[in-house]
């Protein structure tokens, strides 16, 4: 299945707009309940706008509020992102840390998150399971269960390490183009025969 989605899928890549690993940062925490392309919409003025960490700690929360207005949850988001900034100056030099206990405690980052983050900008092996990964690893077989983290543990356990984060774009790719939660093409997938929807 994976050699499948591998051949379907070979440049599959995170698609949030960044540069480095606090741009990622801010990308996935925006990214709650909204479209990698609408935030990619937003960061591409925000990134400008907002280099560092310091920078968000000398505008109010009302203000990073109206710079991503037109997100869900903006005002939530906005008051997240103040707060990280400021743990980050304060407790990490600035930078975004790379062990998951630390991001974990960042405000608006859970699990999903951390993993984003420590996958794309800092090459350790994760799967985050967001809405598209949970869809298509329980339609597929990759995993059987209602539950974010214990469908992540299955994915961890089936895939080897070493694919792990290559595995989760592709699957996430599959999602978005094929395997759509409403209406999927399922005509045009090539995984049919192991889908649990579809046979």
């Amino acid at each position: 299945m994976l050699e499948v989605l591998t051949i379907m899928y070979p440049d599959a890549k995170c698609e949030l707009n960044h540069s480095n690993a606090f741009e990622l940062l801010i990308a996935t925490i925006l990214s709650a309940q909204c479209t990698d392309k609408r935030v990619n919409e937003i960061t591409e003025n925000l990134f400008q706008k907002y280099k560092a960490p310091s920078d968000y700690l000398h505008v109010s929360e009302e203000q990073i509020a109206q710079d991503i207005y037109g997100l869900g949850l903006y005002k939530n988001k906005s008051k997240a992102i103040k707060k990280t900034a400021a743990i980050l100056e304060e407790v990490h030099g600035g930078q975004v840390p790379g062990k998951r206990e630390d991001l974990e405690q960042l405000p608006g980052v859970g699990r999903k998150t951390a993993n984003v983050v420590l996958s794309n900008a800092f090459g350790v092996p994760a799967i985050a399971v967001d809405t598209h990964v949970f869809r298509v690893a329980n339609r597929l077989g990759l995993a059987a269960s209602e539950d974010v983290l214990e469908t992540e543990k299955q994915l961890m356990t089936i895939i080897p390490k070493e694919q792990w984060s290559q595995a989760h774009h592709q699957i996430i790719f599959h999602g978005r183009r094929i395997c759509l939660a409403r209406n999927p093409k399922c005509s045009e997938c090539q995984l049919q025969h192991v889908c649990r929807e579809f046979v």
